[in-house]
């Protein structure tokens, strides 16, 4: 989609990364990495600034106490973490647990893993999993119960009810419990909680999240997990055959990022829910049902009021109709779920207001026909 969008000149609120820059700090930092020399291979469990300033930051924010040197491992991106931690644990026939829709690359890491991937769905508009239907999904062969919350396309944040099932099913039935939380530091109104920090979850958690989506610096690929030190140590062993190590001069900037005051982290989610709310009024405007979201990038939007069954058809002829790009929410569930999500349609508010406003005038052309 993002292709099409460049070839038509389209507004590209599909893919989702920011046209803004982040903190002038985290900036000004990697340049001067850059000419300290800070251009070589790290260490592979990632630079000792990063790796510390990720376990005071967990501590700062959650109260969980890590041991820097073996309980962080920085990673490219946290999708190298899901893939190396994925890669480590799950083996032909192992089965994965995600909810649906998902984060695309969970369904392609689980199958070259080998690994039986199953869902609980989540419904709109509510995205609300049914306790029963988590339930069912996973038993003694679960070796992975995958969660991401905030939650990508939803922008669900999971309460507090679902996170002490997860845990108590994990340890029912011997499971890991691995965690996207990429999002943590964007959320309206709803506070993001770590699984690791419930009772019982500690040891058997993999926690994962990354730099981009915070400091608005996603082509970095600065990502990390933590975890108990034999945990760490299992991915590790995978991770150092696929990237090795990556981004030398952007591990202390995002360390310095680590370190900001608390308003920098709390003035980029209201400045970011400023822009969700601009988007909504434009897509409600333009005819769409809404589901609003509380955290990350994006807003699911229901295109069968203005006549659309598939979103996938309404994604192509966007361009063309609206000059906007969007993402079919379809692209994010199994083939055999695509009916009970086929006309809902992401559409990305991590852009600029001017751009925003743009793409609400453009989108109500849609409602005058």
């Amino acid at each position: 989609m993002s292709a099409l969008a460049t070839r038509t000149g389209a507004i590209n609120l599909g893919q989702g990364f920011p046209d803004e820059d982040g903190p002038a700090e985290v900036l000004e930092a990697a340049r001067q990495a850059i000419a300290d020399g800070v251009n070589q291979y790290p260490p592979g469990m990632g630079m000792p600034v990063l790796r510390e300033a990720i376990a005071a930051h967990q501590q700062r924010w959650y109260g969980i106490e890590l041991d820097a040197a073996s309980e962080v491992l920085v990673t490219a991106g946290a999708t190298e973490a899901l893939a190396a931690t994925i890669l480590a644990f799950v083996d032909t026939g192992d089965e994965v647990v995600t909810f649906e829709p998902y984060y695309d690359a969970y369904a392609a890491m689980i199958a070259r893993a080998g690994g039986v991937h199953r869902t609980v769905p989540l419904r709109f508009p509510e995205w609300r999993p049914d306790p029963d239907e988590l339930r069912a999904a996973v038993n003694d062969r679960t070796r992975v119960i995958l969660v991401n919350s905030p939650h990508n396309p939803t922008g669900a944040v999971l309460d507090a009810e679902t996170l002490a099932l997860i845990v108590e099913l994990a340890e029912r039935h011997d499971a890991i419990i691995v965690t996207d939380e990429v999002y943590e530091h964007l959320t309206f109104g709803a506070a993001h909680t770590p699984i690791a920090t419930l009772p019982g979850a500690r040891e058997r958690t993999i926690s994962i999240s990354s730099g981009g989506k915070t400091f608005a610096t996603t082509g970095w690929k600065i990502g990390w997990l933590t975890a108990p030190a034999p945990l760490v140590t299992a991915v590790l062993a995978v991770k150092q055959y696929l990237t090795y190590v990556n981004g030398a001069p952007f591990q202390p900037a995002i360390a310095t990022g680590l370190g900001l005051p608390d308003a920098v982290f709390m003035d980029a989610a209201a400045t970011l829910s400023a822009k969700r709310d601009l988007l909504a009024a434009g897509l409600v405007t333009a005819g769409f049902t809404i589901s609003l979201p509380h955290a990350g990038y994006f807003i699911v939007a229901d295109a069968a009021p203005l006549g659309y069954s598939d979103g996938a058809t309404l994604c192509r002829e966007l361009p063309e109709r609206a000059g906007v790009v969007g993402v079919p929410v379809s692209a994010f569930v199994h083939p055999e779920r695509h009916a009970a999500y086929s006309s809902l349609v992401r559409f990305a508010f991590c852009k600029r207001r001017d751009v925003l406003e743009e793409a609400s005038g453009r989108l109500a052309a849609l409602s005058a026909g």
